[in-house]
């Protein structure tokens, strides 16, 4: 909650105490700290935002279920989402039964650049980030160099082993091994899964694989170069990502601090905190896309969403845990 003031930090606290009991009602995937939206308008006014899977007349939902119109002194909002995935889960019925985008960043690239897609030669396809170096030396001569993107891209979803060979395109774009390897499984965070009576928080869905030099690139196709990192982001402020599926897309903070329950398929649920929510600016396989600010600022490493909102694990969590930099 460092980069959460006055207002929004008070909301932010009121939040976090109050969240499990939030959490615990029927239809309740997400809990976050935004603005008020009355008859589609935002207020401006700092709240408690309430994602939920579906919205139902109160008449359908039980008294304990409910959620209520204010969380200490501070009002509640709901809003509907869906259920939240993570990003290249039923990529291919997302593929065949929506036209979300051409999906023009699926082909083989050299340089590689962010924006394109990538794979852990077992999953389907996800996006590079960018391309990064370790946060030692600085300044110095980095020894190694990587592609940054989620874990379920490029560790499948903790299934990898280090040194797996990471493909550009990823395997459901026709990457195959070895004309197509572009990297080596480098570092991944863990992600824990929810399990009977086990909530742990996880905060990024994160890994990085290591490259030639000559081969990768830190432009991310469309936006540019990395500036700087945005370690304060707003709610309303305007974001943009390129993906592998729905290219250059723009977006809106909508929700910053949030705790989600994330579905990764096959029964498989993890609970990520400190997460930034945006309007829907993604579909399957674009997971992995670096979310920037409109002054090539990153904000945060894209890894799940539904068809109404997007989430963003913050980029100062993805920078710490992976121990990398991502411009000079």
């Amino acid at each position: 909650m460092a980069f959460l003031e006055g207002d929004y930090g008070a909301v932010a606290e009121a939040q976090e105490k109050h969240q499990e009991m939030l959490l615990a009602k029927e239809n309740v995937v997400g809990v976050g700290t935004g603005h008020k939206i009355k008859k589609g308008k935002d207020t401006g006014e700092p709240s408690i935002v309430v994602f939920v899977s579906q919205k139902l007349d109160k008449e359908l939902i039980k008294p304990d279920d409910l959620v209520p119109e204010t969380v200490e002194k501070f009002k509640a909002d709901v809003i509907e989402t869906g259920e939240i995935f993570a990003g290249n889960v039923g990529i291919e019925e997302k593929n065949e039964g929506e036209k979300v985008g051409v999906e023009v960043l699926k082909q083989r690239i050299r340089p590689a650049k962010g924006g394109f897609s990538v794979g852990h030669y077992k999953i389907t396809a996800g996006t590079i980030a960018t391309c990064v170096y370790d946060l030692e030396p600085f300044p110095g001569i980095p020894s190694k160099y990587y592609i940054l993107s989620n874990n379920h891209v490029l560790a499948n979803s903790n299934q990898a082993t280090i040194g797996d060979p990471i493909l550009q395109p990823g395997p459901y774009d026709g990457g195959t091994a070895p004309a197509d390897i572009i990297a080596r499984l480098s570092r991944f965070v863990p992600i824990k899964f929810m399990g009977t009576g086990y909530t742990p928080c996880n905060y990024v869905d994160a890994a990085i694989a290591e490259g030639e030099f000559h081969e990768l690139d830190r432009e991310i196709y469309w936006i540019g170069h990395v500036k700087q990192v945005n370690s304060r982001p707003k709610v309303g402020d305007l974001v943009e990502k390129t993906g592998r599926t729905t290219n250059f897309t723009t977006g809106r903070i909508t929700a910053l601090n949030a705790t989600v329950n994330v579905n990764y398929g096959g029964g498989k649920v993890a609970r990520f905190c400190r997460q930034i929510i945006t309007t829907c600016m993604s579909a399957g396989g674009d997971s992995g896309s670096l979310v920037c600010d409109i002054k090539e600022g990153a904000v945060g490493l894209l890894f799940a969403g539904s068809t109404a909102v997007t989430v963003i694990n913050s980029i100062l969590y993805v920078q710490s845990a992976l121990r990398i930099r991502l411009h000079p």
